[in-house]
């Protein structure tokens, strides 16, 4: 169970206000003994468990982010190369499943635009604070310049989408319930999609992703996970643990 912000002593109370208003989450005046809640401290925004699993957070600055800044591989990525980034060539991305925002990062890192998209109010509040601390680090400020967060469904917005600003790429990651098969899914991470939720209308997403792509519709799956929805992509890159699976436009 999700219970809402709680804003640790030390922590900017205009800030927790803000973010409590944007998305929509209850103020809390307590830690709660049970579940999960967010906490806003003096340095960043964590998504907590009474159950003393690791905090989740978003970070654009260090750890695992800059060392893919640093030593990400550039184009040749696999990623870099289903979207579409080869010479000069930096496509507009929409991250529709942006999550902890990993992959949106490093597509800015290297030069594309990105929206990112996430309907779920928690990771929306954690990619914001991310937002505002590499906004505020010399070494990142330019790359968050590139990311623009849209919290909403991403069905919905992609199928309002003005077709004057359709993106060329859109990016889709979608999560789902973890098969008990892999020891890789963190306890930190299981939490984090407990109070997410898988995206079980992925397929539907697919539809409208290629109904706002203008060249590509881009999947990341499981290397041998099911297709998304019914249709089959126009061609897959597949990897040793993961696949993208590419999809034309529908219009």
């Amino acid at each position: 169970m999700f219970h809402g912000l709680y804003a640790l002593p030390d922590a900017d109370a205009a800030r927790a206000d803000d973010l409590a208003a944007r998305f929509a989450l209850p103020r809390l005046s307590a830690p709660p003994a049970d579940g999960y809640w967010l906490a806003l401290g003096d340095t960043r925004l964590e998504l907590v468990t009474a159950h003393g699993h690791g905090a989740v957070y978003a970070d654009f600055v260090e750890g695992a982010a800059r060392h893919r800044r640093e030593h990400g591989g550039g184009s040749g990525q696999p990623v870099a190369r289903a979207i579409g980034i080869k010479g000069g060539n930096r496509p507009s991305v929409v991250d529709a499943t942006a999550g902890l925002g990993r992959d949106a990062f490093g597509l800015a890192t290297l030069g594309c635009e990105v929206t990112l998209l996430e309907r779920s109010p928690v990771a929306a509040a954690l990619l914001d604070d991310a937002l505002s601390r590499a906004a505020a680090d010399p070494a990142t400020a330019a790359i968050a310049a590139r990311m623009r967060l849209v919290h909403a469904d991403a069905a919905d917005w992609l199928a309002a989408l003005d077709p004057a600003v359709r993106p060329d790429v859109v990016y889709l990651d979608p999560m789902f319930p973890d098969t008990g098969k892999s020891a890789a899914a963190k306890k930190d991470m299981q939490a984090f999609q407990v109070v997410i939720g898988d995206d079980t209308d992925a397929g539907k997403l697919v539809t409208a992703a290629r109904g706002a792509a203008k060249k590509r519709v881009v999947v990341k799956r499981p290397r041998l996970g099911v297709l998304l929805g019914d249709d089959k992509p126009s061609t897959q890159l597949v990897g040793k643990s993961t696949r993208f699976d590419l999809y034309t436009p529908s219009r």
